[in-house]
C-alpha cells in the first residue's frame, strides 16, 4: 500500500487560518530541530567547539574512507526519512498536499545542512562536502517518492540494523551494525501481487560495511542481494484486512515498516565482500 502523503487532511474538514497554520508549520519544524539537536548534542558534539570553521575531504566509499561510505548512506537515507515524515507532518496540520512537500524537502535539507556547518565547528567532526552533496540526494529521492505513488508502492529504501561488537544501541552511528536496502517490492507489481503468496516477499540489495572502528583501510564492504519479506502487506492483509480506509495504527505500522526491515525478514542469498 502507498502511504504517500497520508497524512493529508481530511475533505471536509476546515482549513486553518494562515497564522494558525503558520504557528502549526513553526512547531513541526521547530520539533525536528529539536530532536536532531539533542541527539547531536549526546553523540555527535559532547566533545564540544572550536571557534575556527574546518572542512575535511572524506571521500566516498572507498577502502581507506572512514566508514567505506556507510556515512554516505547514511546522510542519504536519514534525509529520505525526514523528508517523508516531515511532508506527512506538515500534512497533518493542515497544509496542501504540495506545500506540504515543499515544507518537508527544505526543511529537513535546512536542518541537515545546519547539521553539517555545525559539525564543521566542532572539536570531533569537520564539514564535508560529500555529506552535504549526500543530504541533497537523499531529499530529492524523498520529494520524488512522495510524487509518484506508483514508484512509491514499488520500491522502498529501508535501514536494516543489529547492534554491533560496540555493545550499545545506536541506529545512526553505529555503521557495523547497518546495512542499507533498496527494496522491489512484489505487491508493487500488479500480476504479482494478485499472487495469494508472492505479493509478500520482495527482492532486496543492500549494502554495509563491518569494522571501520578500528581506522580507515581497516573494515570490509559488503554488497548483498536476496529476499526480504513486506512486513507492512503482511500485516495489512493478515492482521488489518484489506480496506480501503486505514486506521491510524494500520498507517503508523506501514510507515514504520516502510523505512525500517526487521531483523530476521530478510535473507541474503550472495554477498560480495572487498
Amino acid at each position: 500500500m502507498s502511504t504517500c502523503l497520508i497524512g493529508a487532511p481530511a475533505s471536509g474538514v476546515a482549513a486553518p487560518s494562515f497564522d494558525d497554520l503558520r504557528w502549526r508549520n513553526a512547531a513541526v519544524i521547530g520539533g525536528g530541530a529539536l530532536l536532531v539537536g539533542t541527539y547531536g548534542m549526546s553523540k555527535w558534539w559532547k566533545d564540544g567547539f572550536t571557534g575556527d570553521f574546518h572542512t575535511v575531504d572524506e571521500g566516498w566509499f572507498g577502502q581507506d574512507t572512514p566508514s567505506g561510505g556507510a556515512d554516505k548512506l547514511g546522510h542519504a537515507y536519514f534525509t529520505y526519512a525526514g523528508t517523508r515524515l516531515l511532508t506527512r507532518g506538515f500534512a497533518a496540520m493542515g497544509n496542501e498536499p504540495r506545500h506540504a512537500l515543499q515544507l518537508g524537502f527544505w526543511s529537513t535539507l535546512g536542518i541537515m545542512t545546519t547539521v553539517e556547518v555545525v559539525d564543521g565547528y566542532s572539536k570531533k567532526f569537520a564539514f564535508s562536502a560529500q555529506d552535504v552533496i549526500m543530504n541533497v540526494a537523499g531529499a530529492g529521492l524523498g520529494y520524488l517518492m512522495e510524487r509518484d505513488p506508483e514508484l512509491d508502492r514499488l520500491i522502498d529504501i529501508r535501514l536494516h540494523y543489529w547492534p554491533s561488537e560496540r555493545g550499545d544501541f545506536d541506529i545512526a552511528g553505529d555503521y557495523s551494525g547497518q546495512t542499507y536496502l533498496l527494496v522491489a517490492k512484489a505487491s508493487g507489481v500488479p500480476t504479482l501481487r494478485s499472487s495469494p503468496v508472492l505479493r509478500y516477499f520482495e527482492l532486496a540489495l543492500g549494502y554495509g560495511t563491518r569494522g571501520y572502528e578500528s581506522g580507515p583501510g581497516q573494515g570490509s564492504r559488503h554488497l548483498y542481494f536476496g529476499i526480504s519479506l513486506n512486513v507492512s502487506e503482511l500485516l495489512g492483509q493478515k492482521v488489518y484486512g484489506s480496506n480501503e480506509k486505514p486506521s491510524r495504527t494500520q498507517r503508523a505500522t506501514e510507515m514504520f515498516f516502510e523505512y525500517i526491515q526487521l531483523p530476521g525478514t530478510a535473507v541474503p542469498l550472495a554477498e560480495h565482500r572487498f
